[in-house]
């Protein structure tokens, strides 16, 4: 018998997802970003017993962190990115689904580990990785560009307005040096951006990069593109955002009225208690859209 495994990370929205997707004994259901399995495990317990829930994640890690907290319950544990959904259920022979979930944040889990380089707030390899088979790391990806695409990416993705002196100096440390830790670059970010409020001036661009190493947004687009093939008419969309750059591009998706009912106008958030118990709910916006029967 497996002993669960402890783990920190607390699922945002639980009550808003159940609902939106309303899941049903029999059906087959994706949880695209499984992490350490809490949104798995309620969706599980209720499409069970004669219903499966797919689920993906594109760290290894991670799903070995949810297989204790689901034994008994019926979910596929598929190590896979969640833009390639549509060749894993063409793997298995589903033509579509009733449901599909996503969360987009990044598992507490994760961030607790010092040697993923998620956080800078422990000094750890700057790797970023979600994948650990993905060949570039972050400390990999500031050494290759020039210092105009470091600075694009940095002002793109981490919207941050001090990018261009950011990359300068990055440029001009590596000249001396390699970057190899959190630390190393989240000092470096400290000594060119001033501090405004509680927010550590690093932030903006450890989002960044993380955003660019793991291709988020590009994985993002794909995941959408792919929606209207992989449901089934009827079948019900929820993502999961944490900011304004993964937030916008799921809104036009399911304003596409030709493909999607919205369910959703407004992004669904967390209530006071929920915020109270877990922070990171916060920032926290669920979109949920139905798949349009097709004419």
């Amino acid at each position: 018998m497996n002993v669960p495994v402890p783990v920190r990370h607390v699922s945002v929205l639980p009550r808003e997802v159940l609902h939106g997707l309303n899941p049903q004994p029999g059906q087959v259901l994706v949880d695209c970003t499984t992490g350490v399995g809490g949104h798995t495990r309620l969706l599980a317990e209720r499409v069970a017993p004669e219903g499966v829930v797919l689920a993906l994640d594109q760290d290894a890690a991670m799903l070995e962190h949810a297989r204790a907290r689901l034994e008994g319950l019926p979910v596929r544990l598929i190590h896979a990115p969640f833009d390639t959904l549509p060749d894993v259920l063409d793997s298995l022979g589903i033509a579509a689904v009733d449901g599909v979930l996503a969360d987009l944040g990044i598992c507490s889990d994760q961030l607790d580990q010092a040697e993923r380089g998620f956080s800078f707030g422990q000094e750890g390899p700057l790797d970023m990785r979600m994948n650990r088979q993905d060949a570039e790391t972050a400390a990999e990806m500031i050494h290759r560009l020039p210092e105009r695409d470091l600075a694009d990416l940095i002002y793109r993705y981490g919207e941050e307005r001090h990018s261009r002196r950011i990359a300068k100096r990055i440029v001009e440390e590596r000249k001396k040096t390699r970057f190899t830790t959190t630390t190393q670059l989240a000092d470096l970010v400290r000594r060119c951006v001033p501090r405004s409020g509680g927010i550590d001036p690093a932030t903006r661009t450890f989002q960044a990069l993380g955003i660019a190493v793991n291709d988020e947004m590009g994985s993002l687009e794909r995941l959408l593109a792919a929606l209207p093939r992989v449901l089934k008419p009827g079948g019900v969309a929820a993502i999961i955002s944490f900011h304004s750059l993964e937030d916008r591009p799921v809104k036009q998706a399911f304003r596409q009225s030709e493909v999607w009912e919205e369910i959703t106008r407004k992004p669904l958030t967390a209530q006071a208690d929920e915020t109270a118990s877990n922070p990171r709910s916060r920032s926290a916006k669920l979109r949920l859209a139905r798949r349009k029967a097709t004419t």
